[in-house]
């Protein structure tokens, strides 16, 4: 059976032998929900790479502390997926995030599209990315993750437009393309973008502006897939060919 993951905020100058404190809601689930014990192994990771197992040495309200027994270092998976998602209405934002997060996004980056149906503004941005954090957060431990994605704040086409142009390769997934995802040539290293529309598609100038700045429009095959899973397939098919799932 798999040993429990607790997020803490650094284990860098964490070595064998030492102790780790976790606190707060972490520790708090862990104690009260989760009802683990004293004597009990863990898995501790920061999220940037290192994975520590622990076995629990005390308990209390709210927190808990583990005596390291082995710490792993990750290195960072290459190439680098980044899914730019344009918001979908409802709680399919969560259900993205957290397929992203289990396929191994490294970035996830919510997109105000011009046909978005959802919007985020003011204090429902916040609450919203907050949210998208959070999901990814319980999503990477999930998944054990040694490195935990990351949730950008909400993007503008600007933004979207200038991040395709910084990777090694973006395409942009388009129902009406002509040429396939799977005509491209996946890089070993580097970072690679897939950029996701809306439930109401991306306009003429959006695929205009993206395929400007170097983008490859692509389909994924001949059925439609919703916003909300279009990005976990198309990422599953770029990783099946490279080292990362060979």
């Amino acid at each position: 059976m798999s040993l429990p993951v607790h997020l803490v905020p650094d284990l860098a100058a964490t070595r064998v032998g030492d102790e780790v404190v976790v606190e707060g809601d972490e520790a708090h689930h862990a104690v009260a929900v989760r009802r683990l014990r004293v004597g009990e192994r863990v898995v501790l990771t920061d999220g940037r790479g290192r994975a520590v197992t622990g076995v629990v040495a005390s308990t209390g309200k709210r927190v808990f502390a583990a005596v390291a027994e082995e710490v792993v270092d990750a290195a960072e998976p290459s190439p680098r997926l980044t899914v730019v998602q344009a918001l979908p209405k409802g709680e399919r934002g969560e259900l993205a995030v957290e397929v992203l997060t289990e396929v191994g996004a490294a970035r996830v980056v919510p997109w105000a599209a011009a046909r978005s149906v959802a919007v985020w503004k003011g204090e429902r941005a916040a609450k919203s990315h907050a949210r998208w954090q959070a999901t990814a957060r319980e999503a990477a431990k999930q998944a054990r993750r040694p490195w935990h994605p990351v949730v950008d704040p909400l993007a503008t086409t600007d933004d979207v437009v200038a991040l395709v142009a910084d990777a090694r390769l973006a395409v942009v997934l388009h129902e009406d393309a002509a040429a396939p995802l799977s005509s491209l040539a996946v890089p070993a290293e580097g970072d690679v973008a897939v950029v996701v529309g809306p439930e109401g598609g991306l306009t003429p100038d959006e695929v205009e502006r993206l395929a400007a700045a170097g983008a490859h429009v692509v389909r994924l095959g001949a059925e439609v897939l919703r916003t909300s899973t279009a990005g976990v397939v198309a990422c599953a098919a770029l990783l099946s060919r490279t080292a990362r799932w060979g």
